[in-house]
C-alpha cells in the first residue's frame, strides 16, 4: 500500500530558505501562429555554468499557465531539492490550450476547448521545447524529462507520454480526466483505445508512470481506476494509488509531491 502522506509544511515556504525564482515568459508558437506564455520556476542559484532536467507541469481543462501556482509547486519542490532528496530542476507551466486564443473561455466543456489541448503536443514539441532548449540549460535526454498534469492536464500527460515514450521518461496524472480512453457518456472516442494504451513496440520504457485520484472526487469519479485497470490488464507497469480528498489541490499538490520525489534520480 502506497504511503500518500507528507511532512507537515511540505508545500510552505521555508523562511531559512532563499526562494526559487518564478517568472512569466512569452514564446513564439509556429503551431497557434501566436506567441504564448508560460510560468517558468528556477532554482533560486540557478547559473548556466551547469544543466538542469526539466518538468512540465500541465494544468486543468479551466485553468491556464498560472493555475498550478495555487498548489506551491515552487515550495514543494524547493522544500525537497533543500532537504537534497531531489536534485534542482526546471519547471515548465505552459498554457496547455494550444489556440490562437487560448484566453480561458467561458464555456471549457466544448469540442474546440478540447481540441486546444489535444493540439498541445504539437506545440509543446514544436516550438515550446525547442525553445526551453535554446534558452535555458536543461539536460537533454528522457531520463531527464518528466510531464505530468493535475486533471485535463493530466490526461494531456498520460497521452503525451504514451505518444513520445522517446521523449518522456516520467509520466504524472493526478486526478485525470476522461477522454483519453473511449468515454461512451460523454461521447469521446478517446485519445487511444484500450489495446493501444501501450508503450510501442521497441520504445523505451517510462521510468515511472504515476496515477493518483481523491476518493471523494466527484468530478472525474473512476476516470483514473479505469485508466490503472487498463494499465494492469496491459502489463504496463505504474504507481496507482488513492488519498482522502476531492477533485482539489488537497490530492494534486500530493501527487505533486510524491512524483516528484521519484523523477530524475540518477
Amino acid at each position: 500500500m502506497f504511503d500518500y502522506h507528507t511532512p507537515a509544511g511540505f508545500d510552505e515556504q521555508n523562511p531559512a530558505l532563499a526562494p526559487w525564482k518564478v517568472s512569466t515568459v512569452s514564446y513564439p508558437s509556429k503551431t497557434t501562429g501566436t506567441d504564448r506564455l508560460f510560468t517558468l520556476i528556477l532554482p533560486p542559484d540557478y547559473t548556466e555554468e551547469k544543466t538542469y532536467p526539466v518538468l512540465y507541469l500541465l494544468h486543468g481543462i479551466g485553468g491556464d499557465h498560472k493555475e498550478w501556482l495555487y498548489g506551491a509547486p515552487a515550495e514543494i519542490i524547493g522544500n525537497l531539492a533543500a532537504a537534497g532528496e531531489v536534485p534542482e530542476m526546471i519547471v515548465v507551466i505552459p498554457n496547455v490550450r494550444a489556440a490562437a486564443d487560448d484566453r480561458v473561455p467561458k464555456e471549457v466543456i466544448t469540442p474546440e476547448n478540447i481540441a486546444a489541448f489535444d493540439n498541445f503536443i504539437n506545440d509543446l514539441t514544436n516550438d515550446l521545447m525547442p525553445f526551453i532548449k535554446e534558452h535555458y540549460a536543461v539536460k537533454t535526454g528522457r531520463e531527464n524529462t518528466a510531464v505530468a498534469g493535475l486533471s485535463m492536464g493530466g490526461r494531456e500527460s498520460l497521452f503525451i507520454g504514451f505518444t513520445l515514450p522517446e521523449t518522456f521518461g516520467y509520466i504524472g496524472a493526478f486526478s485525470p480526466a476522461p477522454g483519453l480512453l473511449p468515454t461512451p457518456a460523454l461521447n469521446y472516442p478517446g485519445q487511444f483505445s484500450e489495446e493501444e494504451f501501450v508503450i510501442k513496440e521497441g520504445a523505451p520504457l517510462p521510468r515511472l508512470i504515476m496515477i493518483c485520484n481523491g476518493e471523494q472526487d466527484d468530478v472525474v469519479h473512476r476516470v483514473a481506476a479505469y485508466y490503472e485497470e487498463t494499465l494492469t490488464k496491459n502489463g504496463i507497469a505504474h504507481l496507482y494509488y488513492t488519498m482522502p480528498g476531492g477533485h482539489d489541490f488537497t490530492v494534486w499538490k500530493n501527487g505533486l509531491y510524491h512524483f516528484v520525489r521519484q523523477i530524475f534520480q540518477q
